[in-house]
């Protein structure tokens, strides 16, 4: 196994994040390696130049704010305390290859649903992240229990 030296852990801090964050945990374990989790809120306003705007940037913070809760009871969970965490806004696919690339990532660990039907024609975020990556990427592969 390639020595990986920085991991970026991308979680969407729901059902399934937990099998996800042990096995970026279990892969820097056996590399030495640091691990950085990620949660990209992408919260888009439904009226973003109408009144709605103010409402929609607090519900976004408290999205942020949620999303930093969680992610700290998960690195708990999970081993990855000490791991360094980072909850931000913004576009989910976009802003996960600008932080591999300007952290010096060299692996990003991610989920995969399994798809069906007509999701399997849209272009999911581990499709993207796959091809845009600047370093390897591990999609894990979880079911629902």
């Amino acid at each position: 196994m390639r020595a990986y030296k920085k991991i970026l852990l991308a979680l969407d801090v729901t059902e399934g994040s937990e099998q996800i964050a042990e096995r970026a945990r279990d892969v820097a374990e056996r590399c030495g390696a640091e691990v950085i989790l990620l949660h990209v809120v992408e919260y888009v306003p439904v009226e973003p130049m109408g009144e709605a705007l103010l409402p929609a940037v607090q519900i976004e913070g408290e999205l942020i704010e949620r999303a930093t809760r969680r992610m700290a009871e998960l690195a708990q969970k999970t081993g990855l305390e000490k791991a360094e965490r980072i909850v931000q806004a913004g576009n989910i696919k976009a802003e996960l290859v600008r932080i591999a690339t300007d952290r010096g990532v060299d692996l990003i660990v991610l989920g995969s649903r399994e798809r069906h039907g007509l999701s399997i024609m849209f272009n999911q975020t581990e499709d993207t992240i796959l091809h845009a990556a600047p370093c390897d990427v591990l999609a894990v592969r979880w079911k629902k229990a």
